[in-house]
């Protein structure tokens, strides 16, 4: 429907390495075009030359720094609609905020009592606009900054600040420091040995004197940085950018172990126990923790093993229970159960969804290898190229993580393995922790008057 007050139209401008091209989309108005642009001004100069042959009433922008980051540009472009008697309409203050009550008004008021209307002629810009002016110099050194780190990502360099623990700025990438990144390598290895981030934010304090929080030892473990890649505040990762301390196995499993601690206590993840934190009483619903007595007999001390649970709402409390008896039906259950659940469970195609992430990996790489060769023949310009590999290597990275990720090709081979009472038997208890977790979410005690028996939920 055509607006009574003349042709409206719409303008944006967006930088390709700051934004994306945004929507212009606003309750209310009704454009009769849009003109976007994207780190040029083609756009604009068409929107004067259509202003020309068509009457134009008002350009619509987003914000007044889509015109210009300097006074010379905001002046030149305020001139050229001053010239062709158009109006400008700002639709957000210096603080980027719209209240609802200015959209409701827009609609049956005059167009010119917009959040911020500018006059055609540049002696008369309101105060708001003169406001927003005194901030255009701010604003213009802030997105040259911006720029900057944009055009570093594109080069894939590291972004600003000190180098992570473990590494020196090297001119273009991330060195391995020698004399500390041991010290995070043995941080890594602890953690997957026994699993326990706690454990090991004691560990490194113990044998190095090096002290850190425990967030701190969980931003390790999940940081690219120590695998090899670059994360960049826009959350695009980089692959392969420089020396990784953990490499992409022990990265998964780390990925893994995170997993599976997230629904556990602290001290449970930490436990030295391999039923710590599985075990649960399916007769009150409580959890139950491990206690130990140590009892003297001739010259040798004894102990002895139980569980019994954290809070039983019962009137009487259900009666504890030996650990190892518990830990010997655990194993002969887990035994006897697995096949049959693995069997059962809806596990995806992994070999499939392998080749399909494959395939779009391979699909990528030929593209990201086709650019400089566009570049050569003038198809594309080096900021374009540059813009498109860097995109094309994040997507690489993202689908290269989901690869990862995947659970492994011969999982039936492997539970024909752990299918087996021996197997259980020969391991530590960190180990046998450590398999445990990768099954089993939580191990029942099903309690039948005197007697009682293990029902085992697994994971999938």
């Amino acid at each position: 429907m055509p607006s009574p007050f003349g042709k409206v139209v719409a303008y944006t401008y967006s930088d390709p390495l700051l934004e994306s091209v945004p929507e212009l989309s606003i309750p209310g108005w009704s454009f009769d075009w849009t003109y976007q642009d994207q780190g040029d001004r083609q756009q604009w100069q068409q929107l004067l030359q259509d202003a020309q042959q068509t009457p134009v009433a008002q350009v619509v922008i987003r914000f007044l720094a889509e015109l210009g980051t300097s006074l010379a540009e905001l002046g030149d472009r305020l001139a050229d609609l001053a010239a062709l008697n158009i109006q400008l309409v700002v639709l957000e203050t210096s603080d980027r905020e719209t209240s609802d009550r200015e959209t409701s008004d827009r609609e049956t008021s005059d167009r010119s009592a917009s959040p911020v209307a500018l006059l055609d002629q540049l002696s008369g810009l309101s105060q708001t606009t003169w406001q927003d002016l005194d901030r255009l110099a701010s604003h213009r050194q802030s997105q040259q900054l911006q720029r900057g780190h944009a055009l570093n990502r594109l080069k894939a360099l590291p972004p600003p600040g000190k180098a992570p623990y473990g590494y020196r700025r090297g001119r273009d990438r991330y060195l391995l420091d020698r004399s500390t990144a041991p010290v995070v390598k043995d941080f890594f290895e602890h953690f997957l040995l026994y699993g326990s981030l706690r454990a090991s934010v004691r560990y490194l304090q113990k044998k190095y004197g090096k002290r850190i929080s425990v967030s701190t030892g969980k931003r390790w473990l999940t940081s690219p940085v120590y695998r090899g890649d670059l994360s960049y505040q826009t959350g695009d990762v980089i692959r392969d950018t420089h020396g990784a301390i953990l490499s992409r196995e022990e990265a998964a499993q780390v990925d893994r172990l995170l997993r599976r601690n997230q629904g556990m206590p602290p001290r449970t993840a930490s436990s030295p126990r391999s039923l710590s934190g599985l075990v649960r009483c399916a007769t009150c619903g409580s959890a139950m923790k491990m206690g130990r007595v140590a009892r003297s007999s001739g010259s040798e001390p004894r102990e002895y093993l139980y569980l019994r649970p954290v809070k039983c709402p019962l009137e009487i409390t259900c009666p504890s229970l030996a650990y190892q008896t518990v830990l010997d039906q655990t194993i002969q259950q887990i035994c006897q159960d697995l096949p049959a659940a693995v069997n059962q469970a809806q596990i995806p195609d992994v070999d499939q969804l392998r080749q399909r992430y494959t395939q779009q990996l391979t699909s990528k790489q030929a593209i990201l290898d086709q650019l400089p060769q566009l570049q050569r023949e003038g198809i594309l310009d080096k900021q374009t190229v540059d813009l498109r590999a860097y995109t094309l290597r994040s997507e690489m990275a993202a689908l290269q993580t989901q690869i990862s990720q995947l659970p492994p090709l011969n999982l039936k081979a492997i539970v024909q393995v752990v299918s087996i009472p021996q197997f259980w038997f020969d391991l530590s208890e960190s180990e046998r922790r450590f398999y445990f977790r990768e099954f089993i979410r939580q191990i029942q005690i099903d309690r039948q008057a005197e007697h009682w028996r293990i029902r085992l939920v697994f994971i999938f």
